[in-house]
């Protein structure tokens, strides 16, 4: 069981909701209880709203798997926001493709016909803006009542808002900044442009950073969190903002490395298992998303990704702890082609990622990325424990590592070859060695430590974890052809896309909600 549930506190708060257009920010939770009431008669009730914030990143509702936050016409299943992330970073990037289709899906994982009014753009634009009015409604109530450790959960809420708010600045490049100043105005808010939110998130995270603990509960946020997301930020500032920030990412990341108590993993494969929560994996995980196969169903946690990658038809499903196998996801070439260039050199691979994929019966090449046969699954996730035994569940049990140490070593060497000062190219190359070491991928030579080198190894380390479109971007492979992989504009052995790809269309709804939004250029 994990330490941090979604609470159900008081009778009506299941029925707490959000409208998530962008001109009803202001709107308060319907619940049977008034917040401000609530805690004046249970302060300690302030863990699970929190925790409800928590699980916003994962969950689809109130009322398990079928429920929904959003409004009529969000899936529930379909709508969470780490399915979200996953279908707009990994998916639309070179590593992974899918292969329903469905009313969009097609569009992201071809890189082709984006518009307005694909359902995919909607779902990870209104749970932004779910969890920035429920932070808000909060925010302000801690106002008014006292609770135990009440820095404390205001710290976690700013530190949630401003996540929520990165994937804005990340994937749609602009938006409304809402704060809990703004509740009740009634006046639709203004449209912030990239820059202004990117500002407006690194003040925000300055601001905790010095407030929130350097230890919290697992599964909630701590300074070393924080900190990666400032990190984050300030990586791919020179794309955010055209101002580079690699001495500020570099700092941080230092900081995390020095001060944040994590190591490595000793296995790869646990981080990834459904009892990283207990073994060694915790310690290199800074921040991760809960997943739970009984308090915390979702069909958007990693029960997305595990039974996304199986099929109940070609694959032993029991070995990967899943009762369902969906024959949704593979993985291309553009991935496991960085192991080995056929499928005899990925099977004589040292690299323990290397083996993180389903060959048998399937086809190196994505001829068809509809054809279930054609690539590779990725088993890289999995709802079996990497200690001892477990049952398998038709939901997952496996949290989502969403920042992790090696990340943290990947981006210090990064920002090392970019020209920041404050750090060493041979200490670069001792963190890279590190990660692939861990995984038994033989060291690298100073002279092998490139920018093309890191942003390779971050796809062997990284992928499916919700970087690569970001990371292909601040590269300057995203778009353009000087990159291709399979299925890149909707050509099996990919086509040049233009520069506007470089951000998601503003939702339609979203700008029929909202007089003061803009359309993104090129839509």
């Amino acid at each position: 069981m994990k330490n941090l549930k979604l609470y159900l506190v008081g009778l009506g708060l299941i029925l707490l909701s959000f409208n998530s257009c962008s001109n009803d920010l202001d709107t308060k939770p319907k619940v049977e209880l008034d917040l401000e009431q609530l805690l004046q008669r249970d302060p300690n009730a302030i863990k699970g709203l929190v925790s409800k914030i928590y699980g916003a990143f994962a969950l689809s509702g109130p009322k398990g798997p079928g429920s929904t936050d959003l409004g009529a016409g969000d899936d529930p299943g379909e709508s969470p926001f780490l399915r979200g992330i996953i279908n707009l970073q990994e998916f639309t990037a070179d590593g992974m493709k899918n292969r329903w289709g469905d009313n969009g899906l097609d569009q992201l994982t071809t890189t082709s016909n984006w518009d307005e009014n694909n359902k995919f753009f909607k779902y990870l634009y209104n749970r932004v803006y779910f969890v920035v009015p429920q932070s808000n409604n909060l925010l302000n109530v801690l106002n008014s009542v006292t609770v135990p450790d009440q820095e404390l959960y205001r710290s976690e809420l700013r530190f949630l808002r401003a996540l929520a708010y990165y994937y804005m600045i990340d994937c749609f490049g602009k938006g409304v900044i809402a704060t809990e100043n703004d509740l009740g105005s009634g006046v639709p808010i203004k449209e912030s442009s990239r820059i202004e939110m990117f500002e407006y998130v690194e003040k925000e995270l300055l601001a905790i950073e010095s407030i929130i603990p350097n230890q919290n509960e697992y599964g909630r946020a701590n300074k070393s969190a924080v900190r990666m997301l400032l990190a984050k930020l300030y990586l791919n500032a020179q794309v955010y903002t055209g101002t580079p920030k690699y001495n500020e990412a570099l700092a941080y990341s230092n900081k995390i490395i020095a001060e944040g108590g994590f190591s490595l993993a000793p296995n790869f494969k646990s981080l990834f298992s459904a009892d990283n929560d207990k073994t060694a994996a915790k310690n290199e995980i800074i921040y991760a998303l809960i997943a739970d196969p009984i308090v915390s169903q979702s069909y958007g946690n990693t029960t997305y990704i595990v039974n996304g990658n199986l099929s109940s038809v070609t694959m032993p499903l029991t070995t990967f702890g899943a009762t369902d196998g969906w024959q949704g996801h593979r993985a291309t070439k553009a991935w496991y082609g960085l192991f080995g260039n056929s499928a005899t050199a990925l099977a004589n691979s040292t690299d323990d990622r290397a083996k993180l994929f389903w060959t048998t019966g399937h086809n190196f090449e994505m001829t068809d990325y509809k054809l279930w046969e054609d690539g590779y699954p990725s088993v890289k996730f999995r709802n079996t424990n990497f200690q001892g035994t477990s049952v398998p569940t038709s939901f997952s049990n496996t949290d989502f590592p969403l920042f992790r140490l090696a990340d943290v070593y990947l981006m210090y060497a990064e920002c090392v070859l970019r020209g920041a000062t404050g750090g060493s190219t041979n200490q670069a190359l001792d963190y890279v060695n590190k990660v692939r070491n861990r995984s038994n991928a033989p060291s690298i030579n100073a002279s092998d430590l490139t920018l093309n080198f890191i942003l390779d190894e971050r796809a062997r380390e990284l992928n499916l974890e919700g970087h690569r479109r970001t990371d292909l971007i601040r590269f300057g492979k995203f778009t353009g052809g000087t990159y291709l992989w399979p299925w890149k504009g909707g050509s099996k052995d990919g086509i040049a896309i233009p520069d506007s790809y470089k951000l998601f269309p503003i939702p339609l709804t979203a700008l029929q909600s909202n007089p003061n939004l803009t359309q993104n250029p090129g839509y």
